[in-house]
């Protein structure tokens, strides 16, 4: 597996492996064990980053990652989040980034992921109600004490990116990121690129549309989060269709899957960026991974790019209590 660097000189695998979607958002999936299989399976395979959170479950996804990777846990950067308010039921009340709630969940964290140290420690929602200075300042004192090795930030303005970056400079960002949402490329990335950050896009399979096998007949099973999502109403997905059938006939070219286009899509734009696509599945990861060896050229990017740009992307990718607490 080729290496990227994000920001501050964390060296990464050029695909990572998002794991939300074990525990989170999907529905019911594997059993625990499948999970760790798959887990273990992805490190054998190169990839070294693995992205989780506290509130995916909550905690149990963080406790899968740990369990997983506990034995080559020197071989690997975990990331996860702070920044929800999460009560005793499970539920989430709201954002919480007061610096004494991110030390306890830093330390809440480090056991379930069975280690001493967080690699990538994002804040995984902005809160309005506490300043970021004063949230990079929680996490400086963090990265001092030993117990997070880098600051990252997801969904967050650009604009507040650099007041952070100002106090704890940010190794990564976070953000959805792909063919068919491409709100970072207006100001993060180039803020990315002026600050040396890295941008970590989750969802760069379009939360599985852009693999093409999904269309407006398909039906979610119960807790899927996409049959809540405007973006996956059937006739988003009746019209998005056009999307899949550019990557298509990419892909046909390359004697690729569509997967791979996409992702391979992302990995060429800029050096910095690293997908990680999730699955529970063992042929999708090695699907995915498959996408580090295709190669698009500086025209089949401006080629997709041009097509790209006559489609129009309907729905909106969040309900609107969700869009809120992003870009700001």
């Amino acid at each position: 597996m080729q290496k990227r660097t994000l920001g501050q000189g964390l060296e990464v695998s050029a695909l990572g492996f998002g794991a939300m979607g074990m525990s989170h958002g999907y529905g019911p999936g594997p059993d625990r064990d499948a999970n760790i299989a798959l887990l273990r399976a992805a490190v054998d395979r190169g990839v070294t980053l693995f992205d989780t959170a506290e509130v995916y479950g909550p905690y149990v996804n963080e406790e899968l990652v740990g369990e997983a990777l506990a034995p080559v846990r020197d071989q690997v950067v975990i990331a996860t989040k702070f920044g929800f308010d999460i009560d005793g039921q499970g539920g989430r009340n709201g954002v919480d980034s007061r610096p004494e709630h991110i030390r306890q969940v830093a330390d809440a964290s480090l056991k379930r992921l069975r280690t001493d140290r967080i690699d990538l420690f994002y804040q995984h929602r902005v809160d309005p109600q506490v300043p970021i200075e004063d949230v990079a300042g929680a996490v400086k004192e963090l990265i001092e004490a030993g117990k997070v090795g880098h600051f990252g930030m997801s969904e967050a303005a650009a604009a507040t990116v650099r007041r952070a970056h100002a106090v704890q400079p940010v190794a990564a960002v976070q953000n959805e990121y792909s063919l068919w949402w491409r709100g970072p490329e207006a100001e993060l990335i180039p803020l990315c690129a002026e600050l040396g950050i890295g941008l970590v896009p989750f969802s760069p399979l379009g939360r599985g549309f852009l693999t093409g096998k999904m269309d407006a007949e398909t039906e979610f099973a119960p807790g899927d989060m996409r049959a809540g999502l405007p973006r996956f109403d059937a006739e988003a997905r009746r019209a998005n269709r056009a999307l899949v059938d550019l990557l298509t006939s990419v892909a046909a070219h390359k004697g690729a899957s569509v997967a791979q286009i996409a992702l391979a899509w992302l990995l060429a734009r800029q050096p910095w960026i690293v997908p990680i696509p999730g699955t529970r599945r063992l042929e999708r990861l090695d699907e995915n991974l498959g996408a580090a060896e295709v190669d698009l050229t500086t025209a089949d990017v401006e080629e997709i790019d041009t097509a790209a740009a006559a489609i129009e992307v309907h729905g909106a990718r969040y309900p609107e209590h969700m869009e809120r607490m992003t870009n700001r």
